[in-house]
């Protein structure tokens, strides 16, 4: 299950190309606005664009039914990244986000993602 924003939550997330995002993200897109980096969980997806992070939970047996959550980076308080450790068989690194409405967002990315990338990614538009 993705988040939306209500309560904490806790994804593990595999990255993706951005030709795999789901195509009715773009509806959602605002002019200008694109979309940076992409990761799924089996069925969910996180997308960061350059304005926000999008959530799309996929609901139900047939996956018919999607919930869309998005939370603009002007909404973090802080974040942290931990990056893996040397050597480690399966290199998986984590991103904690902690908005200004107090909610907090854990992302558990597995394999090798550039965990520094995104970091520098919300930097660069949450202090714009």
């Amino acid at each position: 299950m993705a988040f939306n924003f209500n309560g904490s939550f806790s994804l593990k997330l595999k990255p993706i190309g951005i030709d795999m995002v789901r195509e009715e993200v773009n509806g959602l897109l605002i002019e200008g606005e694109n979309i940076e980096m992409a990761f799924q969980t089996i069925r969910d997806q996180v997308i960061f664009t350059d304005k926000r992070i999008i959530s799309i939970d996929v609901q139900g047996f047939t996956g018919t039914r999607k919930s869309y959550t998005t939370m603009p980076y002007s909404k973090i308080q802080y974040f942290s990244i931990q990056t893996p450790g040397f050597l480690e068989l399966i290199p998986d690194s984590e991103l904690f986000i902690m908005f200004s409405n107090t909610f907090t967002a854990k992302f558990d990315f597995k394999g090798n993602v550039d965990i520094g990338k995104i970091g520098r990614m919300i930097s660069k538009y949450v202090l714009e």
